[in-house]
């Protein structure tokens, strides 16, 4: 999913390095709404996660491999504000570091793994989340469908990055196919990897799954009877 150096024009990369930086500035402004106790060293937690997760590839067909995206993973955990800037600092370091996707293409990335994974995920979690029974069972299919769709959603991303500035002689429906058909199975790793993990955090720390906090009961306080 990473886009490489080179492979959109620098014009259209420039463009959406504009958008990236809009988008993380909103997100800026929207995780402090998230963020608290429990989700601020969290947040630290799921974006060493997702870096690390995202280092690791699996077979999806002949020739080609998959990684987690981790935008939906991160929206349940920690919010969608929160989300999208996890997700932007793994894109970041690993452009910086390990020249994964390349600086050119960072916002290209992040659009595409932040700025779109993330939205798609969390509205499709929080519409299942509403027709689901509010139990650890509705949380976790939520959690696979959004997971799913947002691998697709941001190949669909790309795509159109990609009829705007690519570079290469390939046929954009040559594009669009390819992308569908390897990101649909990559999307069933998505949602697996995903759900398990969820599923991990909410069997031990229910209270630390932002997308789930309504299943944990509120603590109410009572006065102390009275003596004699």
């Amino acid at each position: 999913m990473h886009v490489p150096d080179g492979f959109i024009d620098v014009p259209t990369s420039a463009a959406f390095l504009g958008v990236a930086a809009v988008g993380v500035g909103v997100s800026l402004r929207g995780a402090r709404r998230e963020l608290d106790e429990r989700t601020a060293p969290m947040a630290g937690l799921v974006a060493a996660f997702v870096f690390a997760v995202q280092m690791l590839n699996f077979p999806v067909a002949a020739g080609t491999s998959g990684h987690l995206l981790g935008g939906a993973l991160a929206a349940i955990l920690v919010g969608p504000y929160t989300a999208v800037l996890c997700v932007s600092v793994v894109l970041l370091v690993q452009g910086i570091f390990f020249a994964d996707g390349g600086l050119t293409a960072l916002g290209l990335n992040i659009t595409n793994m932040a700025l779109i994974a993330v939205p798609v995920a969390w509205l499709t979690f929080r519409l299942l989340r509403r027709v689901l029974p509010a139990t650890r069972f509705g949380v976790l299919a939520a959690t696979a469908v959004a997971a799913f769709v947002s691998v697709p959603a941001s190949a669909v991303g790309f795509v159109v990055e990609y009829a705007i500035g690519g570079t290469t002689q390939v046929p954009l429906p040559t594009v669009l196919v390819a992308m569908g058909g390897v990101h649909l199975l990559i999307g069933i790793g998505e949602a697996v990897i995903t759900t398990l993990t969820v599923g991990a955090v909410l069997a031990a720390r229910p209270d630390l799954v932002y997308g789930a906090r309504d299943l944990v009961p509120r603590l109410e306080l009572r006065p102390a009877p009275a003596n004699g």
